[in-house]
Formats: structure tokens, C-alpha cells, sequence
């Protein structure tokens, strides 16, 4: 007599551990096959294990992409000199909370920090993590214009920019492995794109659309985003923040249609005077 509760047992316990994975096998053997590399023959493996490293970090958990920013951070600040004033780094990271509660991602833990830098620039990495510049703390007329950088970096967190660079540099430099992208090969990744990578036009557009979003339902005036831009464009060297940031004229463009589309009566943040008195200890210095 046959054992069926014993059979069903057995069977079940053989689909787990077997049928599950070797489908997940075929699927992406079959995903690699149905693409050709002309002119060179096909290693499957590499590209079997890429893909399956493009899954990981594709579908990366809040959590993961916190804690994996947080070592990006370590290593950023520990080749930066960060600004120790306390009453500057109050202020900016007042503006950025305000910022960051009306975001696209309000739940994540946002830290801002203060680069000891005269450089005019600001650029963030994923997990929440956003750095401003002494520079262009200085560049800045008002809080608005200083609120709209901070804004716009928010929105590549928000964008996810920097872990889709992230897949996109580990495949194109074949780390990847059969059990996903090693973690320090994904800090260092993140803090050369971070530090050293000009973002995509694509994720420029993106970010300033979501940073005026954001910067429209804290209250600040939308017109800073646009001001800020073309102040740094007359200078005479180019900024930073405009090299890493490309495509300015055509972003300006773009802002001005969509502040026109979707004007706000929001106009804090431009008192000059306030906004200097809100950074004299910096000035000073």
C-alpha cells in the first residue's frame, strides 16, 4: 500500500528545496539568452550571476538602502572636513526636516550635514544622507534658494538616482557575484558616484520636479529654484554644483513651465536679511 501523506510529504519538501530555484534558473538563463552580444560569444555565467545581482539591488528595502548609505557616509565624511558651527548646522538641518516631511520619502531618517568647502555645490547619497557646502551656503541670496538645493538633492533620494547608478556601474564592471554585489564593493560604488559622478539628465530632470514638488508644499517660494540656477550660471567659472548637475538652461526651462502650470502663493524664504543674519557666524569665518 502506498504511503501517500509520506509521498505528499516528500514531494512538497522536493519543490522547495528543487523546482523553485531551477525555475528561477531557466527564467534568467532564458532572459540572458534572448539577448545578443554581436560579434563575441556569449559567457552565460557572468551573466546569469549580473543578473541576479540587478534583482538585489533593484529591489533593495528601505532598511538595506539605510544601512548601506550609512557606510557610504562613513567613508564620504572620513575623506571631507566637515563644518563643526553648530549654529549652521542647527539652520540647515531645520530646513532640511522641514524639507524632508514633505517629500516623496517623509518616513526615511534624513541626516544633513555641512561640508567645511568653499566650492558652490551640495549632492546627497541613498539612505537620506545630504551634504551642502560652505560655498554655496554663501552663494545663496535667502533660505529659499538654499531650501531649493536641498530640495533637489532630496529628490535623487526620493528618485532612488544614486542605487540605479549603482546596478548600472556594477554591471557594466562585472562585480557581480552568484550570491549578489559584494557590500564593500557596493560602498565604494556609491561613494565615487557620489563624490566624483555627474548624474544623468534623465535624473536632473527628475530630481528638480521632485525638489519643486517638495519645495512647493513646505511653503518656500518656487521662484528661489529657478533664481539660484540662473545666478550661478552668470558667474564666471563654473560652479560645482552646475558640473555635476548638467543641462542647466534647458532645467531652467523646464521649472519656469512647470511653476507657470502650477503656481503656489507660497513665498517664504526670501528675506535677504534674515537669511544673513541666520548665517553671520559663517561669514565670519
Amino acid at each position: 500500500m502506498i504511503n501517500w501523506k509520506g509521498f505528499f510529504a516528500n514531494y512538497r519538501l522536493w519543490r522547495r528545496r528543487w523546482l523553485y530555484p531551477l525555475i528561477s534558473v531557466v527564467v534568467a538563463l532564458s532572459l540572458c539568452l534572448s539577448t545578443p552580444l554581436p560579434g563575441r560569444a556569449i559567457d552565460l555565467f557572468p551573466l546569469l550571476f549580473q543578473g541576479v545581482q540587478v534583482l538585489q539591488l533593484s529591489n533593495i528595502s528601505a532598511r538595506q538602502e539605510a544601512d548601506l548609505g550609512k557606510q557610504i557616509n562613513q567613508e564620504i565624511v572620513g575623506s571631507l572636513r566637515l563644518y563643526r558651527n553648530p549654529e549652521i548646522n542647527r539652520y540647515v538641518e531645520q530646513i532640511g526636516r522641514r524639507l524632508a516631511a514633505n517629500s516623496d520619502r517623509p518616513n526615511l531618517s534624513y541626516t544633513f550635514q555641512v561640508v567645511d568647502d568653499d566650492a558652490i555645490n551640495a549632492f546627497a547619497t541613498l539612505g537620506g544622507y545630504v551634504y551642502v557646502h560652505t560655498g554655496l551656503l554663501k552663494a545663496a541670496d535667502n533660505e529659499a534658494e538654499l531650501a531649493s538645493v536641498i530640495a533637489h538633492e532630496i529628490g535623487h533620494i526620493g528618485g532612488k538616482h544614486l542605487v540605479n547608478q549603482m546596478r548600472q556601474k556594477a554591471i557594466a564592471s562585472g562585480v557581480a557575484t552568484a550570491a549578489g554585489l559584494n557590500r564593500n564593493a557596493a560602498v565604494g560604488i556609491g561613494v565615487d558616484l557620489a563624490l566624483n559622478r555627474p548624474r544623468s539628465r534623465q535624473d536632473e530632470f527628475d530630481a528638480d520636479k521632485r525638489g519643486l514638488r517638495t519645495l512647493t508644499r513646505s511653503g518656500y517660494a518656487q521662484s528661489a529654484m529657478v533664481s539660484f540656477m540662473q545666478k550661478l550660471l552668470t558667474k564666471g567659472s563654473v560652479p560645482t554644483f552646475l558640473s555635476t548637475h548638467p543641462a542647466t538652461s534647458d532645467r531652467i526651462d523646464s521649472l519656469k513651465r512647470a511653476i507657470n502650470s502650477q503656481r503656489s502663493n507660497g513665498n517664504y524664504g526670501l528675506n535677504n536679511a534674515a537669511y544673513k543674519a541666520n548665517i553671520r557666524s559663517l561669514a565670519r569665518s
